[in-house]
């Protein structure tokens, strides 16, 4: 089983009240600004809502798409960097990651990127709702079989 692990958002618990956007800009930043924010809440239709944040890729397509070589992968956490120096906010990482993981702020020339705040994410911290947890990929994929299987067995 793989060791990193990444902010996942159960939807059945997100009510989509944004508290984790909060906390990260607040925690990353000093400031309460959701444009600030390395999560990203989003409405998937008008009852669901979850959260996104990085999802440590094994072979990260915003890394692998960088012109200027300005985003780096630690091997052990998974944990994307940005070299604020080198990044010149052209957006080929926004565009090659599938998730809408990453973000570029209006007043920055650089990409911002959920870090796990040192392993120890602020925002599944604070989540009111206990939406967001800090899993693996395989624990979120068996949480989805799961809930798949019991969702099947609820409909007989």
């Amino acid at each position: 089983m793989s060791e990193r692990r990444a902010v996942y958002s159960d939807p059945e618990k997100c009510t989509g009240c944004k508290i984790c956007e909060l906390v990260c800009s607040g925690e990353k930043e000093g400031v309460f600004n959701p444009l600030l924010s390395r999560i990203r809440t989003i409405r998937l239709n008008t009852i669901v809502n979850t959260s996104l944040a990085c999802r440590l890729c094994d072979d990260p397509t915003c890394v692998n798409s960088c012109p200027r070589k300005a985003l780096s992968q630690d091997e052990t956490t998974g944990v994307i960097s940005v070299d604020a120096d080198k990044c010149s906010g052209c957006g080929w990482c926004i565009e090659a990651c599938e998730f809408g993981a990453i973000a570029l702020p209006s007043d920055r020339k650089h990409v911002i990127i959920c870090d796990l705040c040192g392993g120890e994410p602020r925002c599944v911290d604070l989540c009111p709702q206990g939406a967001l947890s800090l899993k693996n990929a395989e624990e979120t994929s068996q949480n989805m079989r799961k809930k798949a299987v019991s969702n099947l067995l609820k409909a007989d």
